[in-house]
């Protein structure tokens, strides 16, 4: 276990360097979206391919901070920070995290920078706002990069089908509880982003964003958009993603089973590319950045 522990860290250290070198280049900004503000970093040069990233639970901008450091030399990269999250607005009430919602926040970012189109990547929630941009904002998406968020319809066929899926999403039907967010705290929620306990500078800006974000909003994503019992597949007609589609999935995830993958070409109109990374969970960008950051390079290169 400690060598393993060792590797990981030898792997990660340039990652880490990399990005703490070039962490006084981002640059701050806000949109507004139809009244809600919503802060966003860029890095890179304006002229270049731009990349916007959308973060998941818990999480922040910051997480994309490996991936950014790798691709602004020649992509001008864009992170938000989701409704409800760290720097944006938290409005209140659950009825402002349905899915439109975050989709009309990307636009907005993109409207802001003057971006007629990027290439969008997105991890967990971060995930299902980016398939939702692709299916319902094609005009906006280049190219489409997901994290460890199966296609919505994948997971629906799944929930209803598969009772391990079933088991281990029961964080979910706890998350979608009334006052649940009571039984959350900012100290739970940095433990699940950032759980080793020696990276004391992640775990301080972790802390700072989560005290600063709305618990109550985080679990409103499940409440308004989680698939509720009794589980059933999606039978609306099927809006097919117009852009190329590359999925990262790190097969150990605990809460997204790589099944809900099967299927997928059938909701990609376009060229699609499935990577898994065996003894890799759900943080897939956390947990593996030597293996995630060279795929995401190479494909947007080609």
């Amino acid at each position: 276990m400690k060598l393993v522990r060792l590797v990981l860290l030898f792997l990660l250290l340039p990652f880490a360097v990399h990005a703490q070198g070039i962490a006084a280049r981002f640059v701050d900004g806000y949109a507004d979206s139809d009244g809600v503000r919503i802060h966003y970093v860029t890095l890179g040069n304006p002229k270049d391919p731009p990349v916007l990233m959308i973060h998941g639970f818990p999480d922040y901008w910051y997480s994309w901070r490996f991936l950014m450091a790798d691709l602004w030399p020649d992509h001008f990269v864009i992170a938000i920070d989701q409704r409800g999250y760290n720097l944006s607005d938290k409005p209140v009430g659950e009825q402002n995290y349905q899915l439109g919602y975050m989709v009309g926040d990307v636009a907005a970012v993109l409207h802001q920078l003057g971006l007629a189109k990027a290439t969008v990547v997105g991890h967990d929630w971060g995930g299902v706002v980016a398939w939702q941009v692709a299916m319902t904002r094609p005009e906006l998406v280049d190219r489409l990069v997901i994290l460890n968020l199966p296609h919505p319809r994948g997971l629906r066929r799944e929930l209803a089908a598969n009772p391990q899926q079933q088991k281990n999403s029961a964080y979910a039907r706890s998350f979608m509880q009334d006052g649940f967010a009571s039984r959350l705290s900012v100290a739970a929620l940095v433990d699940i982003a950032v759980p080793d306990k020696s990276d004391v500078d992640t775990r301080a800006k972790y802390t700072e964003a989560m005290q600063r974000s709305s618990i109550e909003a985080m679990l409103d994503y499940y409440r308004q958009n989680y698939p509720r019992e009794p589980y059933a597949p999606d039978t609306s007609p099927v809006v097919q993603v117009k852009a190329p589609v590359l999925v990262i999935h790190g097969l150990d995830d605990p809460f997204l089973l790589a099944g809900a993958l099967d299927g997928t070409w059938q909701w990609v109109d376009n060229t699609l590319t499935v990577v898994t990374l065996p003894h890799v969970g759900h943080f897939v960008l956390r947990d593996a950045p030597a293996q995630v950051i060279p795929v995401v390079r190479h494909w947007l290169a080609h």
